[in-house]
């Protein structure tokens, strides 16, 4: 049956309309995502939104790969290979200053750990119970470890001095600690912790220096964007973030079912394990007591800068960090999606 000249005119009013929105609002955006590390419980927060349809919802097609380290997503990002990603914010501090004249340096633009997981780590018989135990002793971690990188700024702030270093890959890290070959590591809280309870030593018998607790006030892992979705599609970040914060409100108030779609991607994870690392951290990086006081993704401008002068120190970079080449914080959503933390423990 023919169309009548009305139902022509709203045929081609709507093809004017889809035509002239935005990519992103079509649901035709593809994002290719490139985390910091394996699929691991804090992968979760997201899977979730992949899993639960948000980022389909928010119009976006997002895919979410594993990585191996925050200099390697920073670079990805870079290159153009991924659009955004996840990193350690001294890590993309470190590829600005060091490559000042990049076009494409990618900026963070929402926090999610708000307090940097690195930590040091020692046997209790051992007998260093404290930072200043340190001074004299053997150290070991890869050489790309956010801990070891950041040292200085901890040996700093606590009188740590003269410590010798020994680099490993990653897998050895834990074992080198347990068989004495060093006297203390560093590394993420929430992975050395369960790395070395799974080499048979109990909680009670490792000595845990957090840099949080210990005066060292660095910015953790953030998302990360390059320039030239910054560029061609803001409004597909914000659709993100706003999709990403739904999906982490979900994982902070029932991380056990939202290990599952970590399980989905890589079968061979352990679930317990997998469930108290996200839960350590939840309660150590993401809703930790400096994070609730800013709050969810958001950085403090005063603290962003001394973060700033300290890894342009630490790291020894060609140029010193801009801290407001590295973070745009306009495609934030409201107060109201970012109200995502769990209740504070008691």
């Amino acid at each position: 049956m023919p169309l009548s000249r009305r139902q022509c005119l709203g045929a081609a009013a709507l093809l004017t309309a889809v035509a002239a929105a935005p990519s992103w609002a079509q649901g035709s955006t593809p994002i290719k995502f490139q985390l910091d590390w394996r699929f691991e419980g804090p992968a979760a927060l997201f899977l979730q939104p992949v899993a639960k349809g948000y980022f389909k919802q928010a119009g976006l097609n997002v895919t979410v790969d594993a990585g191996n380290g925050s200099g390697g997503a920073v670079t990805r990002v870079a290159s153009g290979a991924y659009d955004m990603g996840f990193a350690d914010l001294a890590a993309l501090m470190e590829f600005h200053a060091n490559n000042p004249d990049a076009p494409n340096k990618p900026v963070a633009v929402m926090m999610v750990y708000n307090n940097t997981p690195a930590a040091v780590f020692a046997l209790k018989k051992s007998g260093i119970t404290k930072p200043a135990d340190l001074g004299g002793k053997k150290l070991g971690a890869p050489v790309f470890d956010a801990g070891r990188r950041g040292f200085p700024i901890f040996a700093k702030v606590n009188g740590v001095k003269d410590v010798a270093w020994t680099s490993m890959d990653p897998p050895l890290r834990e074992t080198m600690l347990v068989r004495g070959d060093v006297d203390a590591i560093t590394g993420f809280g929430f992975t050395s912790l369960l790395n070395l309870e799974a080499r048979g030593v109990k909680p009670a018998d490792v000595v845990l220096m957090p840099y949080a607790d210990h005066g060292v006030k660095l910015y953790g892992n953030a998302i990360i964007v390059g320039q030239k979705l910054l560029k061609e599609n803001p409004g597909a970040i914000k659709a993100f973030l706003g999709a990403f914060a739904r999906g982490a409100k979900e994982v902070m108030a029932n991380p056990a079912a939202a290990i599952e779609h970590v399980k989905a991607r890589d079968g061979i994870v352990n679930v317990p394990l997998e469930t108290r690392r996200l839960q350590l951290a939840i309660d150590s990086v993401i809703a930790s007591p400096d994070a609730r006081a800013e709050g969810f993704g958001q950085v403090v401008p005063s603290r962003l800068s001394l973060m700033a002068s300290q890894v342009s120190d630490a790291y020894g970079t060609k140029t010193r960090v801009n801290p407001e080449a590295v973070w745009n914080g306009s495609f934030l959503p409201g107060r109201a999606e970012l109200d995502v933390l769990p209740a504070a423990k008691k």
